[in-house]
This record gives C-alpha cells, sequence and structure tokens, in this order.
C-alpha cells in the first residue's frame, strides 16, 4: 500500500484555525540553488544568538522554571544537497510519542546544551562526536508539554558513520534534504487560537511522515537562515 503524503499522524488541529502566510522561499524560491553546506555553517556561525528566551508563547517567570534541553541538528552533505538528519521517536516514550524530532534530552548537571546534544545523539543514532563540528546554534524555544527550553545545536556532519537507531527511543533515522522541506507542496504554516493567544504552528508534510511542533519550528528557522538574501 502506498503512504499517503503526510504519514498517518493525528495531528491535534482546534476546530478554529487558519492558514498562515507562505514564506518568501516557497514559490519562485523553491527552484534556486540551495546554499552549499559550507556557506549554511558561515551563516549560522554568524549569527547573534540572544542569550535570553524570547516568546510570546510563556512567560518569563514559566521559562525560568522550565528544564534546559538541547537537540542537535546535524546538516550532511548527500547526492540531493545540504540534508538533515533526523529520528522518529519510538512509540512507548512517554512525551511526543511517533513524532519525528532531532536527536536531544535533558542537559545534566555541570553540563553545557552543546555536550548534553553530542551525548544524546551518540546515544540516540550512534553519531560520532568526532565526525561533526558544531558550527552554533538557532534560538531557543519553549514547549508546554515537556516543560523544556530547547537550544538547538547545528552541526555539520563531515564523515557519516554507519548509524543504528536505540530501539529504547528511536524506532527511524530519516535523512532529509533542505530542498524538499523547502517544496511548495510540503511547508505549510497554520495559526491556531489557544488561552495564551494565537500560536503559529509549523509542518512539513513528507511522502510518509509529517514534521510539526518544535522541530518543524527549527526547521523553518534553520531554512530562513540558510536561504536568506545577502544583505
Amino acid at each position: 500500500m502506498t503512504s499517503r503524503r503526510g504519514g498517518d499522524q493525528v495531528i491535534p488541529r482546534p476546530p478554529e484555525w487558519k492558514l498562515g502566510e507562505s514564506p518568501y522561499w516557497i514559490g519562485e524560491y523553491t527552484a534556486v540553488h540551495v546554499p552549499d553546506i559550507t556557506d549554511i555553517a558561515q551563516r549560522i556561525a554568524q549569527r547573534d544568538v540572544s542569550p535570553k528566551v524570547t516568546t510570546q508563547e510563556f512567560s518569563q517567570e514559566w521559562i525560568a522554571t522550565a528544564r534546559l534541553s538541547a537537540v542537535l541538528v546535524p546538516i550532511v552533505h548527500t547526492e540531493h544537497g545540504p540534508s538533515v538528519i533526523l529520528t522518529k521517536r519510538a512509540d512507548h516514550l512517554k512525551n511526543h510519542k511517533g513524532e519525528i524530532s532531532f536527536p536531544g534530552g535533558r542537559v545534566e548537571e555541570a553540563e553545557t546544551p552543546h555536550a548534553a546534544a553530542l551525548r544524546e545523539t551518540e546515544e540516540e543514532i550512534g553519531l560520532l562526536p568526532h565526525n561533526l563540528n558544531i558550527v552554533g546554534e538557532l534560538d531557543a524555544l519553549t514547549t508546554f508539554v515537556s516543560n523544556s527550553v530547547i537550544v538547538p545545536t547545528v552541526a555539520i556532519v563531515h564523515t557519516l558513520n554507519e548509524l543504528v537507531p536505540n530501539a529504547d527511543e528511536v524506532s527511524r533515522i530519516m535523512i532529509v534534504p533542505l530542498a524538499e522541506l523547502m517544496r511548495s507542496d510540503t511547508y505549510r504554516n497554520e495559526w491556531w487560537p489557544t488561552p495564551r493567544g494565537d500560536l503559529n504552528i509549523h509542518f512539513f508534510e513528507l511522502h510518509d511522515e509529517t514534521i510539526w511542533g518544535a522541530t518543524a519550528r527549527i526547521l523553518r528557522q534553520l531554512i530562513d537562515v540558510a536561504v536568506a538574501p545577502e544583505l
């Protein structure tokens, strides 16, 4: 049987929602050349990341009580251009089960977000730390369900060793080209009404999976940085 586009995930979409505006890179921008991996690394490295988490979703008081987490955003060159390595979380996990995510987890005491991202990535998919270079960070973001502030650490994979999913946490490893994520029939965003105000929710609908939530927010920011016109 052929899987339908977007897979079989159940999205808890509220009855009243509205479609968001398309980003500048949808349409005519999807046909342009995606910057090479070296250019993307330079753009990430040159970003000025604020140490303060800014969000309209939660108060600063809530953010102060949230637990610090980190994810690794591994970018690797493939025959289809710069691509990201993603995981599908195991169905038995407590939070975000069955969802597509970047490898990562809680930052332990006396551990930096970068160190946590590398440790969790090796534990979850077997990507060895000496096979990649950390080039910078994207903006931190918050998640209500897991009570987390997440630091996305971006790394360039220069040597891709064999990846093996840790069955306790990961059911699948995916390598997805940025060009695929930028297609007009892949990306969409919606505005959802919530008690905390309207939230902008991002989606990347692949052939057999839907990427949404925090992971989609990170991917949207990564693409915005990667293909932004030179000033």
